[in-house]
């Protein structure tokens, strides 16, 4: 039988490597008390991607919680949550989980940890430069960044196709107006933090 990597690990927390500042700062960088989780479980309960992550969120938490500052940093969840707020409807307590792993996301970033799903960055990379450069996505734009990138040109060819014979796809990018006003989400922040 599988062993479920969802259940505890009988390996020992090494209590020399423990940021015990880790749960303030990422208050401070998401706005989300994280303290308020008491791990009754609803949060992965509610998440529809939880058999493919590493910890369910509310492990996320905990390593946290723990100051286990590169096990959260460097996990697969904080990337493959993809925000939907379904955990944080079933929370209790009523914690913002998206806001936490974009937290934990935004210092990964901010300190080049190794990323656990570069395919995730690139992708979200990929579609702030088609906002920054039309003021809005450009679907095409995006899938043939990615495609190029992943050196997999006819794997869906034939979802890429569907969508482009309903019209979900466009050859050219349509732009807005105050193409000047989107740009200008793109300039650093006085905290350093550059949305690219």
């Amino acid at each position: 039988m599988k062993a479920d990597r969802h259940l505890p690990s009988k390996e020992l927390i090494n209590l020399n490597h423990l940021n015990l500042d880790f749960v303030s700062e990422i208050e401070k960088t998401s706005g989300v008390n994280i303290n308020k989780c008491y791990h009754c479980k609803s949060c992965a309960g509610g998440c529809h991607f939880y058999q493919t992550t590493d910890y369910p969120p509310n492990s996320v938490i905990r390593l946290v919680q723990l100051g286990l500052r590169n096990e959260a940093l460097e996990c697969s969840t904080i990337w493959l949550c993809v925000g939907c707020h379904t955990c944080s409807i079933q929370c209790p307590m009523g914690i913002d989980m998206a806001g936490f792993m974009d937290g934990l996301r935004q210092i990964a970033i901010r300190e080049e940890v190794v990323i656990a799903e570069p395919d995730i960055l690139n992708f979200h990379r990929d579609v702030l430069h088609t906002i920054k450069r039309h003021g809005r996505t450009h679907k095409l734009e995006v899938m043939l960044r990615y495609k190029a990138r992943k050196w997999d040109w006819f794997s869906d060819l034939a979802v890429g196709l569907k969508m482009f014979s309903k019209g979900k796809l466009h050859l050219m990018p349509s732009k807005i107006k105050a193409i000047g006003e989107i740009r200008k989400i793109f300039t650093p922040r006085p905290d350093g933090v550059i949305y690219e």
